[in-house]
Formats: structure tokens, C-alpha cells, sequence
């Protein structure tokens, strides 16, 4: 299936539901910090966008890194899946990201956030594949203030493992056990929530997102990745 043959109807129903959708994240959020969300894209984009990952994987993806910009370096002691930009190359990436973006807007009308901006990578994990307990940013320190990681695993059971564990400060137990379910998504505080993904027992792929503030000036773009 391509976008280009989806039923404009369906993409009209699923648009009439997004304010109620955004009121809902926006509520969380703020009371929170955090929201797992079931279903959360048209089911005809998350297929899209499972298929793009698991073919892109093949000869695209790349070792992951830690850190950002000239300082990021492979380390396979703290994670080992490997990632792909989202940079719009195609119709399927470019409409997660309008979708996205749309929720960027919502969330800057409701919550007063600043959010300028969105990055995005697809993520594959394959057998044994774990990323340590991190935070994504650190306050004062980085411009990502809102995580999602959306999942694209339609036939995941317990026993694949890779599940994404939230957790409250430092608190060795966590707070919520994330299993990576086909069209589901957390969101989440960037610099609020330690989290970590345990070793994944078969192919686990996602798209991991970061809202961002400019933290350079209000005429000049920080630099992205």
C-alpha cells in the first residue's frame, strides 16, 4: 500500500479525533510528567512505517551511538541497536512527521512549551540488543524536552523481551514497564525519567523522537543530532 491510495475519508476521521487526542497527552504531561498511549497513529501509517524500518534495516541502519554532534561515540557496554534518521525521504517518513508536528503545535498551545522542533530515528534492536538505564537530557544541559518512542512490533509477545522500563529519579524499581506493542507510544519528560530497554530475544524496531527548545538564540536554530 502506498499513501497516494489511502481513503481520504479514514484520514478525515482520524484527523477529527487528534484535538481530543492532544487534549488527552496534554493533561498527562502535565499532571505526570508522562503517557502510554495505545493506537496511536491511523493504522494504515504505523504498517507504513513497519515496513519502511524493517526494510531500511537491512543495509541502511547504523551502529547507534551516545552523546551528540562531534562528541557522539559508539559504546556497545551502554547500547547496541542500531538507528536511522527520519530526514522525510519518503511520503511514509514525512507524514509520521506532520503527524508529529501536529502534536508539537497542540501541545505549545496548551502547555506553553516553547517546542520548536522534532528529531526522529527509527531504532532496531535485534537478538540481544540493550540500551542501559540513561536520561535523555539533563536540565540546564541539552534542548530535548519531551521523549516518544513509537513502536512498530505487530506481533510482540513477553517472551521478545526488549521492554522499556521507566523510572522516577533514582529509584531502582521502576515506575512503568513500556512493552514495545505495535502502534503504541510513550511520552515522556526528557530530563525528568531515567529509562533503559532490556535485551530484546527478537527483532524490535521503533522510531525514537525528541521535542526540542531553542537554546541558542531566538534567531539561530541549534544544531540537530
Amino acid at each position: 500500500m502506498n499513501l497516494s491510495g489511502i481513503d481520504m475519508t479514514q484520514m478525515t476521521e482520524n484527523a477529527d479525533l487528534e484535538e481530543q487526542l492532544i487534549d488527552d497527552i496534554a493533561d498527562a504531561l502535565a499532571q505526570r510528567g508522562f503517557i502510554h498511549l495505545q493506537h496511536l497513529l491511523p493504522k494504515w501509517l504505523a504498517l507504513q512505517l513497519m515496513h519502511e524500518a524493517q526494510r531500511l534495516a537491512a543495509f541502511e541502519f547504523k551502529p547507534a551511538g551516545i552523546g551528540r554532534n562531534n562528541h557522539q561515540q559508539v559504546n556497545s557496554q551502554v547500547r547496541t541497536d542500531s538507528t536511522l534518521w527520519l530526514r522525510g525521504n519518503s511520503l511514509t517518513q514525512q507524514a509520521y512527521l506532520d503527524w508529529m508536528e501536529q502534536l508539537r503545535m497542540g501541545l505549545n498551545r496548551r502547555l506553553f512549551m516553547g517546542l520548536f522542533d522534532f528529531e526522529c530515528h527509527f531504532s532496531h534492536y535485534s537478538t540481544g540488543d540493550f540500551y542501559q538505564r540513561h536520561l535523555d537530557a539533563f536540565k540546564g544541559r541539552s534542548n530535548r524536552i519531551l521523549s516518544s518512542v513509537f513502536y512498530l512490533n505487530p506481533h510482540w509477545s513477553e517472551s521478545d523481551g526488549g521492554e522499556l522500563l521507566l523510572y522516577a529519579d533514582e529509584q531502582p524499581s521502576p515506575l512503568l514497564v513500556v512493552p514495545p506493542e505495535f502502534n503504541s507510544c510513550i511520552l515522556f519528560l526528557s530530563d525528568v525519567f531515567p529509562h533503559e530497554v532490556l535485551a530484546s530475544h527478537s527483532d524490535r524496531f521503533s522510531i525514537a523522537g525528541w521535542y526540542r527548545v531553542n537554546s541558542q538564540s531566538s534567531d539561530r536554530l541549534d544544531p540537530n543530532q
